[in-house]
């Protein structure tokens, strides 16, 4: 299997504090340090496992500072980009513009996720939100992205990722029934688009990260064969076959590239399997153990716990405590 069409099925992404930005001359925001929050129906507040930020210039022009980034960067209607989590930036009407406010500041004040900001000058249009994974990312996740991902209007290979903004845009201009479920939906579609545009323009993800590793002719290799089949018992030697290397070069390689040992992502990448069948919530304890590559439950409680920080069963009744359905739990 490929491993980016496995991330994507195993881990839904969801997106939040979505709105558009209404700016007007002179303006300038602080924004991408602050971890957003989202507020249940209960009112109960969770902070959710930030990904990244995400941001379309639908009208207009602006500038776009990055740390990191020593020069402004100038942005047209229909550039978009993401941002890891963390990476401030500064988005304004002139690099000489001061920034006053912040994006979470200006969004809170949004009126049916329209925000105004600016005094009064030339008008300019930014969709922007977050988005996050249902539950806790680990570290094949948080390789995933680079920090900045910027693609232009006029990007080879973009349409459908542009017709997806404007089709975002356009759900939480009209706010019609239904509205926030397909904006979501529609967030999680752009994510996958903005990666494989940015993969597609062969860009600087070839020097460092997950994306490197997955496209390096040996440990990508290895990768698919970890995704395409995670109840394999790999161990080093194995894998190194699969990669054709020898088991020293390999277990260097594969750590030069993600920054963790071959069987610490296979356990990691199986921890998230787990949490996916858990969730659906008809499966035995040995059945999931089994399904990702353990003989007993109880070395798979023990996996679980190390890596997920909960045993399989105080997990499962953590996601669905106030579902109606945590007696299921006893089952496993």
């Amino acid at each position: 299997m490929d491993p980016i069409t496995d991330i994507f099925r195993t881990l839904r992404v969801t997106a939040f504090g979505q709105h558009r930005l209404e700016a007007t001359a002179p303006w300038g925001l602080i924004g991408g340090k602050d971890t957003e929050e989202k507020v249940p129906p209960s009112g109960k507040k969770i902070s959710p496992p930030d990904l990244a930020h995400f941001a379309m210039l639908s009208r207009g022009n602006c500038w776009l500072s990055v740390v990191g980034i020593p020069d402004p960067i100038p942005l047209t209607g229909g550039d978009c980009f993401l941002l890891a989590r963390d990476t401030a930036i500064v988005m304004r009407d002139s690099p000489r513009t001061r920034p006053r406010s912040t994006f979470r500041e200006i969004a809170a004040k949004a009126n049916n996720n329209v925000a105004h900001y600016g005094g009064g000058g030339a008008p300019t249009t930014v969709v922007c939100g977050s988005l996050s994974f249902e539950r806790a990312s680990l570290k094949p996740i948080t390789q995933l992205l680079p920090r900045f991902i910027l693609i232009r209007a006029d990007q080879a290979h973009t349409l459908a990722l542009h017709n997806t903004m404007q089709a975002l845009a356009s759900e939480m201009a009209e706010q019609a029934p239904g509205s926030e479920v397909v904006a979501t939906r529609l967030a999680e579609v752009l994510f996958i688009q903005v990666l494989r545009a940015h993969i597609a323009s062969e860009a600087e993800w070839r020097n460092k990260g997950w994306l490197r590793a997955i496209f390096d002719p040996q440990v990508g290799t290895a990768l698919s064969a970890i995704h395409d089949s995670v109840n394999s018992p790999w161990t080093v030697e194995s894998l190194a076959a699969a990669a054709t290397m020898s088991r020293s070069a390999f277990a260097a390689r594969f750590k030069e590239l993600l920054g963790q040992t071959p069987l610490e992502y296979v356990t990691e990448w199986r921890m998230q399997k787990a949490m996916q069948l858990l969730e659906q919530r008809d499966k035995k304890l040995i059945d999931v153990a089994r399904s990702v590559g353990y003989e007993s439950d109880a070395a798979f409680s023990k996996a679980f716990k190390r890596v997920v920080g909960a045993n399989p069963g105080g997990y499962f009744k953590r996601g669905f405590e106030g579902h109606g359905n945590a007696e299921t739990a006893e089952d496993i």
